[in-house]
This record gives C-alpha cells, sequence and structure tokens, in this order.
C-alpha cells in the first residue's frame, strides 16, 4: 500500500492540460490534440504539455493500451509561413538550452510509455508529424497526409527528432527527400510506403482504432506491455544515439542564422 503514493493516477493529470483531452474506458486511454477544441495548432506550450503528459501517462498503470488522436479536421498545424517563421528562430544560449532538454523528453517519454500506442491520424499532420508515425499501429483518415512543414523549408536544421523517425518508417533516401522539400505525403501514398497501416474514412476512424484497442488489452498484460517495450527498443535506440546530435546542430543553425 506504501507504493500507491508514488504512483501516478489519471485525476492527476487529466484535466491539466490545455491542448491535450482525454478520456479513459476499460483501460483504453484516448488523447485528443486540440487547441480551443479545434485542431491543434503547435506552439511552445503545447510542446511542454505533451513532454509532460506523456511521461504522466507512462507513470500510471492503469492505462493499459493509449490511443493518440487530433480534433476536427487536422491533426496538427499549422504550415508556417517561411519567412515569418525565420523572424522567431533567434532564441538565447538559455532558451536553447531548456528547449533542448524538452525536445529529448518529449520523444523519449512517449516512447517510455511500456504499452501499445494506436494513432487515429484525423488529417494533414503539418507539424511534429514523427508524434502519430511513432506509434505501433498508425490508422489515418483518407483526407490525412504527413509533413515536416517547419523545419529545413523554414530554415531550421531538422533535428529534434523527426530526423529519426522519417528514415525509419519510410526509408532513408525517400526521407531525406521529404525533409529537404518539405512535400506532402498522403494518407494513400503513406500507406505504399509504410508510413501508415490502414487509411480509412474520417467516420470510421476513432471506431476501428477502439475495436483495435479492445483486440490488443485481450491479451494477458505482461505479455502487451513487453511486446510494446520490445518493438520499440529500435526507436529508443536511435533516439538516444541521434537525438542530442540533431538538435545541437539545429540550435547551431539557429545561432548562425
Amino acid at each position: 500500500m506504501q507504493l500507491e503514493k508514488f504512483r501516478t493516477h489519471l485525476p492527476d493529470y487529466a484535466g491539466k492540460y490545455e491542448h491535450i483531452r482525454m478520456r479513459r474506458e476499460d483501460g483504453v486511454l484516448e488523447l485528443t490534440l486540440h487547441s480551443a477544441d479545434g485542431p491543434l495548432r503547435w506552439s511552445r506550450h503545447a510542446h511542454m504539455e505533451l513532454e509532460e503528459a506523456f511521461m504522466n501517462i507512462g507513470r500510471d498503470r492503469a492505462n493499459q493500451v493509449v490511443i493518440l488522436t487530433g480534433c476536427g479536421d487536422e491533426f496538427s498545424g499549422p504550415v508556417p509561413d517561411p519567412m515569418a517563421n525565420r523572424a522567431t528562430h533567434k532564441r538565447t544560449p538559455a532558451e536553447l538550452l531548456e528547449l533542448g532538454w524538452e525536445v529529448k523528453g518529449l520523444l523519449n517519454n512517449m516512447l517510455a510509455i511500456d504499452v501499445p500506442m494506436i494513432a487515429a491520424v484525423n488529417g494533414p499532420a503539418a507539424r511534429h508529424a514523427e508524434l502519430p508515425i511513432l506509434c505501433d499501429i498508425v490508422l489515418a483518415a483518407e483526407h490525412a497526409s504527413f509533413q515536416d512543414a517547419a523545419h529545413f523549408v523554414g530554415g531550421l536544421v531538422p533535428g529534434d527528432g523527426v530526423h529519426v523517425a522519417f528514415p525509419m518508417v519510410m526509408g532513408l533516401n525517400r526521407a531525406r527527400y521529404y525533409l529537404l522539400t518539405g512535400q506532402v505525403v498522403p494518407a494513400r501514398e503513406a500507406h505504399q510506403i509504410g508510413m501508415v497501416n490502414e487509411v480509412l474514412p474520417r467516420e470510421q476512424l476513432l471506431p476501428r482504432a477502439w475495436e483495435l484497442a479492445r483486440l490488443i488489452c485481450r491479451q494477458p498484460e505482461m505479455v502487451r506491455r513487453y511486446t510494446r517495450l520490445l518493438v520499440t527498443e529500435p526507436l529508443r535506440r536511435q533516439m538516444n544515439d541521434l537525438l542530442p546530435y540533431g538538435y545541437a546542430l539545429e540550435a547551431m543553425g539557429v545561432v548562425g542564422s
């Protein structure tokens, strides 16, 4: 019983976040990313919230499967204006240091969640598309798409995780092309190249995610948790090796621009 005071429970964190709506049913935790109940408008605030939320979700042993989705017709946006984006890059060394710590925590905390994760990509993922494609099962609506809209084409080195995720899920040459051009990968193409497992009509997306989550929950808890650890180990190793290096180069690009 003494262990209980060290555990994290859903009421401790579910209502903390402005950009994350949570509901749990039979051990399945559904996370909906949003801004003012509309599509997520990516920001530093959202970045900070997700870094902490993933940590809390991983520490809550009542979470058995996690579904990650968005709100409305987009998963994450907006596509930034390249010239306006460059004007916001300047940061002090102290700001870069804090952001680097946060960048590392965002993806490592997500990969430290030791239960299967299902992405239900409800629309275009123009910002931080690595988050849904790092999930174990990736479902996409027919009008969904994937893009790295905020890095190279906006004047930034793509070093905060997308440089690891894209090559691992689509292959090195394709990834280099998409990172350098910022081109959009439509859902059907994403399915063909292995980024996405299923493409569905929008109205079938979440029901299918819940169907798969309940199917996964039929397996013993130890099997579920250890399978998640096993299949994400290559991702964790790549992140540990390449994320600090990538962010260091991104920060140097900011300082030198």
